[in-house]
This record gives structure tokens, C-alpha cells and sequence, in this order.
């Protein structure tokens, strides 16, 4: 096995780690505090749409340039596209799912509803795992290979941070549901199991296609984009009427730590 896919399984396992540290807050925390998980989404939005151009889209474009004929604008702006459409169809199952879980509370029983919920959170997360294992598994032997490197772990840790008030979101409401804390919490960690297997697809695609690199790479951004622009950004806006540039500061630290690694380490 590639050691590329090897390091995109630890990376995704450690997602999913921390997705039930996040479910886990139900089982020692009545409530977290609003603002730390505003501040940590906000973080994370900020380095993901750092991200989503020095260690996804500036390399795309580069190996667009140099080992293929197409141009490589035409390849990112493609890919790009693509990943962003990926998660908007992705995001409307999802929205989907919720409806038919939220209408059915009265009506359906409660297995039913918790079933429709790991639905929901499965598809959400997929090209999460995705744009890690793709992120992983476009490492190589070049020059390049500490600047990829740390690219892919700071997409690592944001997605990370981002699980972290998921996984809390799922196992807080169930909680509030009546199911009991245990059962809370391990189907608010389970939301995340799906981010290894998506992240070994996503490594193995790349490591096996070299040739789609550039179009992954694009992908993965594009889907990050859409992530962090419609579901992050707006969800740690919310409830800022004691410290209403918290969450703000959280986004422009987070793109800040990024970009300066990535040039840094450039």
C-alpha cells in the first residue's frame, strides 16, 4: 500500500477522532459554550478558504501547466466547479434528509428519525474525506513534497476543527431527544466514520490516476469553498450579541496561520 494512502487513513482517523471528541461533549457538558465553538468554526472556515488556493488550487494549476496539453485554467476552473456542484447536490440530500426527519418527529418513530439523521451527516461528510485524501495523496518526491505536506495537514486539522462543533451538533440534540448519553454520543462519533473511507478513495484515485491530479485538486477546493462559504461562515455568525467579532477574528486567524505556513513553508 502506498504510504500516501497509509498517511491519508491516519489523517482521516484523526478527523473522525475528532468528530467524537465533539459527540463526546455530551456526555461531560450540558451545553458548550457558543462562543468557543463560533471562534473553532470560524478558525476553521478561515483555513480551509486559505487552503482551498495555496495547497489546492496554486498546485493544481501548476501541474496543470506542466504535464498536461489542456490549459490549465480550463482544468481548475472545471474542477473547481465540479467539487463546488458535488457539494451543493450532496448539501441538497442532505437538506432532504433533515425535512423529512424534522416533518416526521410527530409522526414517525424514533429509529426512523436517527436513521435519517446518519444519513444525513454520512452524505455531508464524504468530500470532506475526500478533499483530505486527495490532499494526501497528491504528495510526491519533488521539491514540493514539505509545502503539499503541510497543505495537507492544515486541511487535516480545519476539517478537524470543523467536526469538532459537528459531532457536538448531532449528539446534543439527540441527548435533548430523550436517547440516552451513550447512545448519543456514539452516534454523533459514527457521523464521522464515513471522512477514512471517503479520504482512502479520494488518495487512492490520485495515487492510481496520476493524470487527474490537477482536476482532483481543483475538486477538493471547490468543495471546501462551498463548505466554508455556505455552511461555516454563516453558522458561526450566529448568536454574536455578547463578543460579535469573535467569530470573525476566528476566520481571519484561520486563513492567516494558513497562509503564512503555506509561504513560509513555500
Amino acid at each position: 500500500m502506498s504510504l500516501n494512502i497509509i498517511y491519508a487513513l491516519i489523517a482521516t482517523l484523526g478527523t473522525w477522532g475528532i468528530t467524537a471528541l465533539g459527540a463526546a461533549t455530551v456526555i461531560f457538558l450540558k451545553k458548550p459554550s457558543p462562543k468557543i465553538l463560533n471562534i473553532m468554526l470560524g478558525f476553521a472556515s478561515g483555513v480551509m478558504i486559505a487552503a482551498s488556493f495555496w495547497s489546492l488550487l496554486e498546485p493544481a494549476i501548476e501541474r496543470a501547466e506542466a504535464s498536461l496539453k489542456t490549459p490549465a485554467y480550463f482544468i481548475a476552473t472545471i474542477g473547481f466547479l465540479s467539487g463546488s456542484i458535488f457539494m451543493w447536490v450532496s448539501d441538497k440530500i442532505v437538506s432532504k434528509a433533515s425535512k423529512k426527519a424534522n416533518n416526521g418527529l410527530m409522526h414517525a418513530n424514533r429509529l426512523n428519525r436517527i436513521v435519517l439523521l446518519i444519513l444525513s451527516i454520512t452524505l455531508h461528510n464524504i468530500p470532506e474525506g475526500l478533499a483530505v485524501g486527495v490532499a494526501f495523496g497528491a504528495l510526491t518526491g519533488d521539491n514540493k513534497n514539505s509545502e503539499c505536506l503541510m497543505g495537507a495537514i492544515s486541511i487535516a486539522i480545519g476539517i478537524g476543527l470543523q467536526n469538532f462543533p459537528e459531532g457536538a451538533a448531532v449528539s446534543l440534540p439527540l441527548r435533548r431527544e430523550g436517547i440516552s448519553r451513550f447512545k448519543s454520543f456514539m452516534i454523533g462519533q459514527a457521523s464521522g466514520f464515513v471522512e477514512p473511507i471517503a479520504g482512502v478513495i479520494g488518495a487512492v484515485l490520485v495515487v492510481k490516476m496520476e493524470a487527474i491530479l490537477p482536476f482532483a485538486l481543483s475538486f477538493a477546493a471547490g468543495a471546501m469553498i462551498l463548505v466554508a462559504v455556505h455552511e461555516l461562515i454563516p453558522e458561526c455568525q450566529q448568536n454574536q450579541t455578547e463578543n460579535p467579532y469573535a467569530a470573525t477574528m476566528g476566520i481571519v486567524s484561520g486563513f492567516a496561520v494558513m497562509m503564512l505556513l503555506d509561504v513560509m513553508l513555500g
